[in-house]
């Protein structure tokens, strides 16, 4: 009988809660941090910079831009996100090339 209940109250399937609006201080495997946000809601969500670039974190850990590619799917690079002051030159023009941009 208990077991009924529980079925009942779970039929309605996962909660629409959207992603947590501030920005949240993410540590890279060296030991940088990054001021990141995520965006979306139960059917589509994606992490970016502060600053409003798309990132993703790979396999080993670490948040990195994500780009186009030529089928036009966005895929991780092999670029490491840094927050905008600690960018170099060379990563701001491949950003500005490659990197995709979100709004905030």
């Amino acid at each position: 009988m208990a077991m009924m209940g529980v079925g009942i109250c779970y039929a309605d399937g996962p909660a629409k809660v959207p992603a947590y609006r501030g920005i949240i201080e993410r540590v890279q495997p060296n030991g940088d941090t990054l001021r990141t946000y995520l965006r979306g809601d139960e059917h589509m969500h994606w992490m970016m910079t502060e600053d409003g670039w798309q990132i993703k974190e790979n396999n080993k850990g670490w948040l990195k831009y994500v780009k186009t590619n030529r089928k036009g799917k966005v895929v991780i690079s092999c670029r490491k996100a840094h927050n905008a002051e600690k960018r170099c030159k060379c990563e701001q023009r491949w950003l500005e090339k490659h990197g995709v941009k979100k709004a905030l």
